[in-house]
């Protein structure tokens, strides 16, 4: 099975390649690795304390984003390494000042595992919730490196769990210790014979909780929402706008909307804009002196959402109706009721707040105007969906001091 897996791997390399001469996204793939090595080799020296914190992407960043920065607390002397599996985290965070240094992770092939971790000599490896490479995995475990796998998810439909899956459960089991987000979890390990867990939560919640103690002033924000109570949409999609612009363009004046888009091209917000009746202006054009006589406002701008949340009086987090929900916990840690798309499932935060009421799903722009309704017209229930929000946070953050403590007695 591993030649197999190790076949598969060199193939799609190749056809990645091909692909990279045609499109812009896998292009940065393929060149952002390769002077992985390279710069490995000049960055790290033999006296150096390296400890290794790989992600996929953006999401998995933040989500491992409180186990770095307690890292950095602890252990100061130890420098870290954040590799990224997919260019949309990397261009982004490839700056990040929680890391000493960032880089792409070279495609999982044996001979790749070799070259990286001979020039990265880490202490320790954590991996953080779905990335869980075969070969890398293997040499760390022949080079008795400790690894962690945090803030991992199980599922029934997964690999591990099929009569086939032989080779990925014992991939599983090089792990020194698996941090789970949730009891299911544990059990499926544990139905295959991996007992080496724990069941600590999401670092995510502590992520968001983090964001309390900012400051999360925005000063055109105030400007433009003065006091009137404002709806914040937040990557939306294609789908999602055409439920939220139908309502904009149909409800009764009052209300103030904040639109995020997921994508800000030029022409996906011109074309955004130009669907909207009310008064409406971009963020990238907005002057202070004049934005309160706007009644929505679009924000083509990357890196405000979190705190454009913290004027929200209710939020939409989009996804729901496109490819996969996207963060609900940054606005539910304000305490503010969370509407979504009726495709949540798979998201263990959103399942769990569906089920006590504090992430309300819709499954057409009936059930959002109905629903919008509904929250507008009485303050009693938008106060208790976002106590249910917050509390949920409150009582669930705290995974990665668990994970802070088991790290403790390995370095």
């Amino acid at each position: 099975m591993q030649f197999v897996y190790n076949f598969v791997a060199l193939i799609s390399w190749f056809f990645l390649k091909a692909v990279a001469l045609f499109n812009p996204k896998i292009r940065l793939f393929v060149q952002g690795r390769k002077n992985v090595i390279p710069t490995l080799k000049n960055a790290i020296s033999g006296s150096d304390e390296i400890i290794w914190v790989h992600v996929a992407s953006l999401g998995e960043f933040e989500q491992g984003l409180p186990i770095m920065e307690k890292l950095r607390t602890e252990f100061p002397t130890y420098k870290i390494l954040v590799s990224f599996f997919s260019p949309s985290g990397y261009e982004i965070k490839k700056d990040t000042r929680v890391a000493d240094l960032t880089t792409y992770l070279p495609i999982d092939t044996a001979k790749n595992a070799t070259l990286f971790l001979e020039f990265a000599r880490p202490k320790l490896a954590i991996f953080i919730k779905y990335e869980i490479w075969p070969n890398y995995l293997k040499e760390l475990n022949k080079r008795q490196i400790p690894t962690i796998l945090a803030s991992a998810i199980f599922k029934q439909n997964q690999i591990y769990f099929k009569w086939y899956g032989g080779f990925m459960r014992d991939t599983l089991r090089t792990f020194s210790h698996i941090f789970l987000q949730d009891d299911s979890s544990a059990r499926l390990l544990e139905s295959i014979g991996i007992k080496n867990t724990t069941v600590s939560g999401d670092t995510r919640l502590d992520r968001v909780s983090e964001i309390l103690e900012r400051d999360n002033r925005l000063s055109f924000l105030e400007q433009f929402k003065k006091n009137r109570l404002c709806f914040v949409a937040g990557s939306t999609w294609p789908e999602d706008e055409a439920i939220l612009v139908d309502y904009i363009n149909n409800a009764p004046k009052g209300l103030k909307y904040v639109l995020a888009p997921h994508k800000i091209e030029n022409n996906k917000i011109l074309g955004l804009t130009g669907a909207i009746s009310k008064k409406t202006v971009r963020y990238s054009k907005f002057d202070e002196n004049t934005i309160a006589d706007f009644e929505v406002l679009i924000i083509d701008h990357i890196g405000l959402l979190t705190k454009i949340y913290s004027y929200a009086d209710i939020a939409y987090v989009g996804g729901g109706f496109a490819t996969g929900l996207h963060n609900t916990l940054e606005p539910a840690v304000f305490g503010i009721p969370v509407i979504v798309g009726p495709n949540y499932h798979g998201f263990k935060e959103a399942e769990d707040l569906v089920a006590k009421k504090g992430i309300l799903s819709v499954a057409d722009s009936f059930q959002f105007s109905e629903l919008m309704k509904k929250l507008l017209d009485d303050v009693g229930l938008r106060s208790k969906s976002g106590t249910i929000n917050a509390s949920y946070i409150s009582k669930n953050k705290g995974a990665s001091i668990q994970i802070i403590e088991y790290i403790r007695k390995l370095l």
